[in-house]
């Protein structure tokens, strides 16, 4: 049984208390609170298996945030000398003790944290140390790839992002034009594998492939708006990235290439469709 985590279980018995569901090894109650109306001795259902405080084994049919494995962006719910708790979405909420905070966690306060079991009693524990749980070698991708990210913490030069929930990596703030924050998920691409094993990011894809995708969007703009755009080489990267949410540095790849092809003419703040081109 997983616990911590999702089961397909068989119900077998009734109780007082709800019912009993197997793994075909070990048993599990299922409150009636949680039970699905419809639900008969012999059903499957797929439910969410924690250990109480006192060591016996719940489901839940509530849906948590997050499994064990996980980094997941979570609310504090309580506090205390010896740890915090945090909202999971189900009745049970999950601990996080002391030792396990990157920095005190108050009441209130959301952090990206990591879902784990204490190794003596199965117990569902989190933790805000994310470096002590990422993995730091042995990529399963390569410069270029699309991945998914978890803005995980702010630092001095960016934004530091889980990548597909097992590695971790930078986002420098150069790399980003539009509002990011800490819990937000967003697609993006590995950018560097640097020697060092550490990974920059970009929220932009990169390639050729991508400005042959920008050419037409860039085409299609300037059809629309009379064959003129007030972008241009001296353009601001904040200005490019809320009109294309393309770089800068894909944006003049992508009007030198259509240029180049005598699509349109250039200047520092402006580019227009050459007529003949709509």
């Amino acid at each position: 049984m997983n616990i911590g985590s999702y089961n397909e279980l068989r119900i077998v018995s009734k109780t007082e208390a709800g019912l009993n569901l197997t793994d075909g090894d070990k048993l599990v109650l299922l409150p009636y609170s949680h039970v699905p109306k419809d639900a008969e001795i012999g059903d499957n259902l797929n439910v969410f298996v924690f250990v109480q405080k006192d060591g016996r084994l719940t489901a839940t049919t509530q849906k948590a945030y997050a499994s064990v494995g996980d980094f997941a962006f979570l609310k504090v719910v309580a506090d205390g000398e010896e740890g915090a708790f945090m909202d999971l979405g189900i009745d049970k909420d999950i601990y996080v003790p002391t030792k396990e905070q990157l920095r005190p966690m108050r009441m209130g306060e959301k952090h990206v944290v990591f879902l784990f079991l204490d190794e003596g009693n199965d117990r569902l524990l989190a933790s805000s140390k994310l470096y002590d749980f990422v993995e730091n070698e042995t990529f399963d991708f390569e410069e270029g790839d699309e991945v998914n990210l978890l803005i995980s913490e702010e630092t001095d030069l960016g934004y530091n992002a889980i990548i597909n929930n097992k590695y971790i990596g930078l986002l420098f703030f150069n790399e980003v034009f539009t509002n990011v924050k800490v819990g937000d998920r967003r697609k993006g691409w590995i950018k560097n594998i640097r020697v060092d094993e550490k990974i920059d990011l970009t929220l932009q894809p990169s390639g050729y492939s991508h400005v042959i995708s920008s050419k037409d969007m860039i085409l299609a703009e300037l059809k629309k708006h009379g064959g003129i755009i007030p972008l241009g080489d001296k353009s601001h990267p904040e200005d490019i990235y809320e009109r294309f949410q393309i770089s800068k540095s894909v944006f003049k790849k992508t009007i030198g290439a259509l240029y180049k092809e005598r699509i349109i003419k250039l200047s520092d703040d402006e580019i227009v469709l050459i007529a003949g081109e709509d």
